[in-house]
């Protein structure tokens, strides 16, 4: 199967050696997505829930860069580092996976890149 790396100045650029996602047949793996601003690569938000707002929208961006949407995605890996705030991300996350959301795995880590409050994987699958 062909490998397509996935890029889109619409999200955050890579702030490492790695894609924004590696789309392989019918299937997109967007990379952890971390609560930065596209334009100026900041960290936005205070909270784990403002800050997911803003991973979701990145990860709505690279999936319409595809011609994809959140219903496209049926798996998501969530990395925060206080499980304390999982009500406030749940709440979020719930506004934009309204109705059939994915599969989803929360993990507690002890830290992320630039010290945000929550990363987010996703994996989709492309009609």
């Amino acid at each position: 199967m062909l490998r397509e790396i996935i890029s889109t100045d619409q999200a955050p650029a890579a702030i490492g050696p790695y894609s924004q996602a590696v789309k392989v047949g019918s299937l997109l793996f967007l990379s952890g997505q971390i609560p930065l601003e596209t334009e100026s690569g900041n960290i936005v938000g205070e909270s784990a829930g403002e800050q997911c707002r803003r991973v979701l929208m990145n990860v709505q961006a690279i999936l319409e860069s595809v011609g994809a949407s959140l219903n496209n995605v049926v798996k998501c890996t969530v990395f925060m580092v206080d499980l304390g705030e999982f009500q406030d991300v749940n709440r979020v996350y719930g506004e934009f996976f309204q109705s059939d959301p994915p599969a989803r795995t929360t993990v507690q880590v002890s830290a992320l890149p630039k010290g945000a409050r929550i990363e987010i994987e996703v994996t989709a699958y492309l009609e």
